[in-house]
């Protein structure tokens, strides 16, 4: 991959170098027992939150740096460069913590943010129902107005932090006769009485990353822990979804340069019939094929984060980039595998690893089927084509 990339300065590249040996010395070693236990212990959040990974670009006045959001694209792009299915710093810094910061009454402000800075606090964002995937409007948990709090009943599934959370941003429905329009964004602290976390659920990747079953049981939370108006919840969702799918396309552009990178050394390496894999026309075509495909995905994710950090990248181009670059990823990690032969079905080797947590990346945030509504309906609104 020949592209020379113009978004970072040199003090980006100084964080990445500081980032860069962190993952490397304190998190990669240790890799294997997270997967197997299937959660990251809370102290890594803490010394992460120590080395300014966590929520980078957060306000100096909840506690945060005040950088530019390019910080947090060098934390996703070394998480990904690693290979690490664990720990969930995106789901807390790209996911929940913008909502509290954006919706967040100034006293939830206070009270979360400063904490999730120092990964004292972890965050996670709670929308998936059992019978309610991408269809908010299904949603069924029921927040009852009860005075000054909120009454919670429900349960959500899918939920990645959801083990180790200490305040989970649930969707919830608060007039259930209003569809769309009766969804509102509640913070609920995870200490709360009738707050129940479930099992900690077995992935076929991402196994490091702690993803619950959340079960809600006459939960009480001040009405002041509601993001923004009552009813807004839906329009919110639609608002910061747009940098959620940019993440998921930030991850997964990594994630095939790291994967053909492997797949290079190890096809010259490799001996085969008098030579090198690499020798042979078919590798050197599919990888060229590859390499000229993530090529042109690196320009189009750069060019949309670029739009991000002027406030100008639109939801259905964030939707372009998700579906093409989660797509691409899938196809990289599975071709390149194949060159690896026995070798690359062994969960030992990365690419195997790199096979199974890409997976998920055309479902999570947004079904690829989704993405393909939104930007199918844009084109068909549209006056000119």
């Amino acid at each position: 991959m020949s592209v020379q990339r113009t978004l970072f300065s040199p003090e980006h590249d100084q964080f990445r170098d500081s980032v860069r040996r962190f993952i490397d010395a304190e998190m990669v070693p240790h890799n294997e027992k997270w997967e197997d236990d299937g959660i990251v212990p809370k102290d890594v959040w803490r010394r992460a939150g120590e080395m300014g990974m966590l929520c980078c670009s957060m306000p100096e006045e909840y506690g945060g740096s005040g950088a530019d959001w390019l910080y947090d694209v060098v934390v996703i792009e070394e998480l990904a460069r690693a290979g690490l299915s664990g720990p969930g710093f995106v789901v807390h810094s790209e996911m929940c913590a913008p909502y509290i910061l954006a919706w967040g009454s100034e006293d939830l402000k206070r009270e979360w943010l400063p904490k999730m800075v120092t990964g004292e606090a972890v965050g996670a964002i709670a929308m998936t129902e059992p019978n309610a995937g991408s269809d908010v409007k299904r949603l069924q948990l029921r927040a009852r107005r009860d005075g000054g709090d909120y009454v919670l009943d429900g349960q959500k599934v899918y939920i990645s932090n959801g083990q180790n959370a200490d305040v989970v941003v649930t969707a919830a429905k608060t007039d259930p006769e209003a569809g769309a329009r009766g969804v509102s964004l509640i913070a609920v602290p995870t200490d709360t009485p009738g707050f129940e976390r479930g099992r900690n659920l077995k992935k076929i990747g991402m196994k490091g990353q702690d993803t619950s079953e959340l079960f809600y049981s006459g939960v009480r939370v001040p009405v002041g822990n509601r993001l923004g108006d009552e009813g807004k919840g839906f329009a919110m969702l639609m608002t910061k979804l747009a940098q959620e799918r940019l993440t998921q396309a930030v991850r997964s552009v990594v994630c095939a340069e790291t994967a053909i990178r492997q797949t290079v050394e190890y096809t010259k390496t490799r001996e085969a019939f008098d030579g090198t894999i690499a020798d042979f026309q078919n590798t050197q075509f599919v990888m060229a094929q590859l390499d000229a495909e993530t090529t042109a995905m690196r320009v189009f994710v750069d060019w949309c984060i670029q739009r991000f950090m002027a406030g100008e990248l639109t939801s259905v181009d964030a939707a372009k980039a998700k579906m093409l670059s989660t797509d691409l990823h899938c196809k990289v990690v599975d071709q390149c595998l194949q060159f690896f032969g026995g070798y690359g079905y062994m969960y030992e080797y990365p690419i195997a690893r790199a096979y199974v947590d890409a997976r998920v990346t055309r479902i999570a945030g947004g079904a690829i089927e989704v993405m393909k509504q939104i930007i199918g309906r844009d084109l068909y609104s549209r006056n000119e084509v």
